[in-house]
């Protein structure tokens, strides 16, 4: 952890602080800011704060954050390519690494579009979560995809190490979601508020081990809200290794964990509907090579 000490431009007198971090630090992302603003890792003129107040010329900041994070960790093009696990004249499919946005500055696709002459991603994933990210390489195959999930004929499975052992083996969970876009963060309600959107997500236990108080979900959504699956499971109890937002501090600890252990692991197509020049994808599925064993090897 590294100490950054910052001086207040005229500038940006009373910008916010996140607005003057952002642009000294254009790698810190809004999810970041406000980690490091609860961990109260931000001091101004020597004192912690944990709002995100507005700056003054003059104002000494000191911001405590590895390089890695306030600079970017540098992914090249060459590393991201050699996670591909399926690509052809229409699509690409890819194993997202962590710690990475899927759009936005130095984003998966921000670097994958100096490479391509036309390349979208059809879903997103959280910064931290790992897994298969499916690519349009061309706008028709892109208006077809997203039409397919829309109408639920691509399937999504997800495979997330929790601590604790859930009495029902498989579950169907239906509960409502607030996005606080300030906070970065959701809120999930059992009953109906204002402002929440309903979702809807299950799981199924693929195995545990006892002794660790541990197990792995097969997990798959109805809905694609924001942190869902980060979220609600956390509600009843089965927090994901790893989230350092919505799980338990404890486990995090317990098992030195310091990164989501949560992946999008299986796609599959179920074309009910007419998919044009994408049709021979019906019925084909694509999975993360060896990553249920090796996950189920460590735990």
């Amino acid at each position: 952890m590294n100490m950054k000490k910052l001086i207040v431009e005229e500038k940006y007198n009373l910008k916010s602080l996140q607005n003057y971090i952002q642009k000294v630090f254009p790698h810190v992302s809004q999810n970041l800011f406000f980690k490091t603003l609860r961990k109260k890792d931000i001091k101004i003129n020597g004192v912690r704060v944990s709002q995100n107040v507005y700056v003054h010329t003059g104002d000494v900041i000191e911001i405590y954050l590895s390089d890695e994070l306030l600079l970017g960790k540098q992914i090249s093009f060459e590393s991201l390519y050699e996670n591909k696990i399926y690509e052809d004249e229409n699509i690409l499919i890819l194993n997202k690494p962590s710690q990475i946005e899927v759009l936005g500055t130095d984003s998966l696709t921000s670097i994958l579009q100096k490479h391509f002459s036309f390349i979208y991603p059809c879903h997103r994933l959280d910064r931290n979560t790992q897994g298969l990210i499916l690519f349009a390489k061309n706008t028709a195959s892109l208006e077809i995809l997203f039409s397919k999930f829309k109408q639920k004929e691509i399937e999504k499975h997800y495979l997330a190490v929790c601590y604790h052992i859930p009495k029902e083996k498989q579950r169907t969970l239906h509960s409502f979601l607030f996005k606080d876009a300030k906070k970065a963060k959701v809120y999930i309600s059992s009953t109906p508020k204002k402002g929440y959107v309903p979702i809807c997500t299950s799981y199924h236990v693929l195995y545990e081990n006892r002794k660790k108080d541990i197990c792995l979900l097969d997990v798959e959504i109805e809905t694609g809200k924001t942190h869902q699956i980060r979220a609600q499971l956390a509600t009843i109890g089965l927090p994901i290794i790893g989230d350092e937002k919505y799980g338990s501090y404890e486990a995090n600890r317990l098992f030195h964990q310091k990164e989501q252990l949560l992946w999008n692991y299986v796609l599959q197509f179920h074309f009910s509907t007419d998919a044009g020049i994408l049709n021979y994808l019906n019925h084909q599925s694509f999975v993360i090579p060896s990553l249920l064993e090796s996950i189920k090897e460590k735990m």
